[in-house]
């Protein structure tokens, strides 16, 4: 199985963990990402997390402005999942450098 991942530059990154900054918002990612590649429908969503209609649709607006939702319409459901190559590229953008050193200004001792 091949895993694609959607190269995120410093803006969309800093969108992405914006968007995550929520803790309403990170409960319903991890949720999301939980259920796998077949998502949940808002309904179901809402029945997990019991977060009122309005603010749940707003944190999904909120998650989906910054690439890490993907909505699709089936009928009259409306099908949540997370975008995993964004997520990953959020990852990979976290961890690319991890451990390549730094070096230190020559100002500081």
């Amino acid at each position: 199985m091949t895993v694609r991942v959607t190269k995120v530059d410093a803006a969309k990154a800093a969108e992405s963990l914006a968007a995550l900054g929520s803790e309403t918002r990170l409960e319903i990612f991890r949720l999301l990402v939980r259920a796998g590649p077949d998502g949940l429908t808002v309904g179901e969503i809402q029945r997990f997390t019991a977060i009122p209609g309005s603010t749940l649709s707003h944190h999904l607006a909120a998650l989906t402005r910054a690439g890490l939702v993907q909505q699709e319409r089936r009928g009259r459901e409306l099908v949540c999942r997370p975008d995993y190559p964004r997520m990953r590229g959020v990852i990979g953008f976290l961890t690319d450098q991890c451990c390549a050193g730094v070096a230190k200004p020559a100002d500081v001792a």
